[in-house]
């Protein structure tokens, strides 16, 4: 494939786009000690007929418990949390033999408990901007091998793509135009039932630069209004359609409350990939776009797109994690 130089990237047809363990203890165990000593007490003096005596041992951990002692311990909820893992590996497999996929989809990390600090990407910066405007940036700085799975406009409707991703337990986020959305808002409001986050891509998907200030806020703001009342939410992302913006597209964005601009490193197509980087690679954070198409606009189903997507991350040792959880 071509090489292509950072800030360019097709949109599929032809164009190129500008992307601008221990327990907590009480003190000294003085209370655990009493609480065994008046355990045993207890236990003795409740020994009635053919009852076995109480356990001290049960009974102080009993009693700990309902007055608030301590927890569980940090050993025990690892092996919580390493067995929760296990049994969602294990029905992901399952699921990944069901719908045809080359191997299992690795298991994302916990989210981070601090999100990155997120900066415009060099080079993407427009004239009189600053730290105040959304930043806009193709990959989210973390070191974890992870990335990100984004979808645009909202075509194809394709009820199988909610019960493979729903199965497969592989998060990704939506970026809605309203002209391609408003024939069945129904089909998004399962999607978000089932944890997908829908962002703002503008009323009609028009090319942003082009349009006068008017213009641009009555595609962003008003699509940020019509999701509002569509589906509860105010988006906090926006992606501008073919990754153009200037300076009035994200100085309109923040205005009606968009607080980030996720372009893309990598977009997918249901039998290849695109890059943005010259070393037509993946990188621990990178966000991958691709759309929601179907056999009308390309050589596959959204399932096949999805099959094609998650071999070549599976097979590079990336998991897919959600976007919202670091941005």
């Amino acid at each position: 494939m071509k090489r292509r130089r950072p800030g360019a990237v097709s949109d599929g047809q032809g164009r190129k786009r500008r992307g601008q363990g221990h327990l907590r203890r009480r003190p000294g165990y003085a209370v655990l000690a009493a609480l065994l000593v008046a355990a045993v007490g207890s236990g003795c003096a409740a020994e009635t007929g053919d009852r076995a005596p109480a356990d001290p041992a049960r009974a102080a951990a009993a009693r700990a418990g309902q007055q608030g002692g301590p927890p569980a311990g940090v050993a025990g909820s690892a092996a919580a949390r390493a067995e929760k893992v296990r049994r969602a590996q294990a029905a992901r497999a399952v699921a990944a033999k069901k719908w045809g996929l080359a191997s299992t989809p690795l298991a994302p990390p916990a989210p981070p408990a601090a999100k990155p600090h997120l900066a415009t990407r060099k080079g993407f910066e427009v004239e009189g901007g600053d730290a105040s405007l959304p930043p806009v940036f193709t990959t989210v700085p973390t070191k974890e091998k992870v990335v990100f799975l984004t979808m645009d406009d909202g075509d194809d409707k394709d009820p199988e793509l909610l019960r493979m991703m729903s199965e497969l337990n592989i998060p990704y986020s939506a970026f809605l135009s309203d002209y391609l959305v408003r024939d069945d808002y129904g089909y998004f409001k399962e999607a978000q039932a089932r944890g997908v986050v829908l962002g703002n891509h503008t009323l009609n998907h028009r090319y942003m630069p082009g349009l006068s200030h008017e213009e641009q806020k009555r595609e962003i703001c008003d699509q940020q209004d019509i999701i509002e009342q569509q589906y509860g939410e105010r988006p906090r992302l926006f992606r501008p359609p073919y990754g153009n913006y200037n300076g009035d597209t994200l100085r309109i964005a923040k205005s009606c409350g968009i607080t980030a601009v996720p372009l893309w490193a990598a977009e997918a197509f249901p039998d290849h990939m695109e890059w943005r980087e010259e070393d037509q690679d993946l990188h621990p954070g990178d966000i991958i776009l691709t759309h929601f198409r179907g056999k009308k606009d390309w050589k596959g189903s959204m399932p096949d797109l999805i099959r094609s997507v998650m071999k070549v991350v599976t097979d590079k040792g990336y998991a897919v994690a959600r976007l919202e959880d670091y941005v």
